[in-house]
């Protein structure tokens, strides 16, 4: 046995992982489930001082499933078995160098957030925004503007799958039907004042090829005086389609949704309307004239048919839509991380099952990776859990190879934070901030009785969005 593996062996192998949203805390939880005849220890890192990453800061407010996920990784970290240590940002208060030196096994679990490129004419112009972008703002991301310039009466979302609907959702919603969630206040005021009467949202393939789930898509009919309108000419079925709704429930499912709402659509007067387009390739995002220059004003796509395999091709018909906004909605994209290598063209640490590899494709002793930035911005979150579940199997299988740390002990880490002036927060703060955010919800009634909507809300919650002050009340 090498001395390495010997003290490995005669303490509590020490792991970081580094992003605390559920693709770190699945990884984390499964360790300390696994099989084994050692002792694990555990420091959670988020560079947010509050845990669940893209639960608190990626998915819409009125998600139907977000409670439910956010009360199982609560669960998690509530045991104890977990420590939690947010507000530390790996690259600038941490480097790989220091995790090295603390912990025998690096797993890196920091997702994606940045949007995929969209590589077409007048994409830079204003009023065109990239949903990442915007869904940072709508659920209170610390480090983005306090303000979204929501000026435009028809707007068009670009993409047919969750993140698209979820950003036409919000966008069409009335602001007051949001104060139910946690949106925050300056989200709610900059919702409540939007213009806008139409959202468009435009998928390139047919209905039966849409990258959406069910609950979603039956989520948008719940939105009060939002009409819902398809058109029949979107509605063309393959030999490709008609397989994929033979074999496949969740396609049928949603097939058999659209096509309900198109036999039954009626105008019901509804104050804004949700259009969905299918069949529809983004060719040009158009710039205004005159006092418009500068600005998006309309957005030209091709006409598509299906070519038999539900795949599509290019008819040749132009269409152009008047719009003020566009938002891109085709897909999340990783980013490089300092000292970690990085494959551009997927957006991930090159890895091979969680392992991840030098450039010679060889596995880099005691580094892994799981969750977005380990397999891309695909799946739904459970599917998080079989990530995980492969890296902690790997970690496991490595143990006795693993380098082991120089400071292994709990506190060595905390002083190295503590003598650089890192401001870390930990469970015990996040505990002491979600009472705060519940008291505040608990706090503010609000009458919405002014656009014909439902009586007064108890919120049950309103999201703290300063960092500064994050810290300060996980700090009391």
């Amino acid at each position: 046995m090498s001395n390495s593996a010997e003290a490995i062996t005669q303490r509590p192998l020490r792991v970081a992982i580094i992003g605390a949203g559920p693709a770190g805390v699945y990884a984390a939880d499964i360790l300390t489930k696994a099989e084994r005849d050692f002792e694990v220890s555990i420091d959670l890192f988020d560079r947010y001082p509050a845990p669940y990453g893209l639960i608190r800061y990626g998915v819409a407010p009125d998600h139907p499933r977000i409670k439910g996920i956010v009360n199982a990784l609560h669960k998690v970290l509530d045991r104890g078995d977990i420590r939690f240590l947010g507000n530390v940002d790996y690259g600038h208060d941490l480097t790989l160098s220091d995790f090295r030196h603390f912990y025998d096994a690096v797993i890196f679990a920091t997702g994606a957030i940045m949007d995929a490129a969209l590589d077409i004419p007048g994409v830079e112009l204003d009023g065109s925004y990239g949903a990442a972008e915007f869904v940072s703002w709508y659920d209170g991301h610390p480090d983005v503007p306090r303000e979204w310039p929501l000026e435009a009466k028809e707007i068009a979302v670009i993409g047919n799958g969750n993140v698209a609907l979820d950003v036409a959702r919000i966008l069409s919603k009335h602001a007051d039907d949001l104060l139910s969630t946690e949106i925050p206040d300056n989200v709610y005021r900059g919702l409540k004042s939007s213009p806008v009467t139409d959202v468009h949202i435009f998928g390139r393939r047919g209905p039966a090829q849409v990258k959406f789930t069910p609950l979603e898509l039956r989520e948008l009919s719940h939105s009060r005086d939002v009409d819902i309108v398809l058109y029949p000419e979107d509605f063309d079925f393959d030999e490709g389609s008609d397989e994929a709704i033979r074999t496949n429930n969740q396609t049928k499912t949603m097939v058999n949704t659209l096509t309900n709402w198109l036999v039954e659509e009626q105008d019901t007067g509804a104050s804004r309307r949700l259009h969905l387009h299918f069949l529809h390739t983004p060719l040009e995002i158009v710039e205004g004239t005159g006092d418009g220059a500068g600005h998006v004003a309309a957005i030209k796509f091709e006409r598509n048919e299906l070519d038999g395999t539900g795949n599509v091709r290019g008819t040749g018909e132009i269409v152009e839509y008047p719009v003020q906004a566009v938002y891109r909605a085709i897909g999340y994209f990783g980013s490089e991380l300092p000292e970690v290598g990085y494959d551009a063209r997927r957006g991930v640490i090159p890895n091979e099952g969680g392992r991840v590899i030098d450039e010679g494709g060889n596995p880099v002793p005691g580094i892994y990776a799981t969750g977005w930035i380990k397999r891309g911005p695909v799946g739904l979150i459970g599917h998080t859990k079989g990530d995980a579940l492969e890296t902690i199997g790997f970690l496991l299988e490595d143990r006795l190879d693993l380098p082991a740390a120089d400071e292994p002990d709990e506190d060595a880490i905390i002083k190295l934070l503590e003598g650089r002036g890192v401001a870390y927060t930990t469970w015990e703060g996040w505990l002491k901030l979600d009472a705060h955010e519940r008291e505040l919800g608990a706090s503010f009634v609000a009458d919405n009785n002014d656009d014909g909507g439902a009586p007064a809300v108890e919120r049950e919650r309103v999201k703290v969005v300063p960092r500064e002050d994050m810290i300060k009340i996980s700090h009391r």
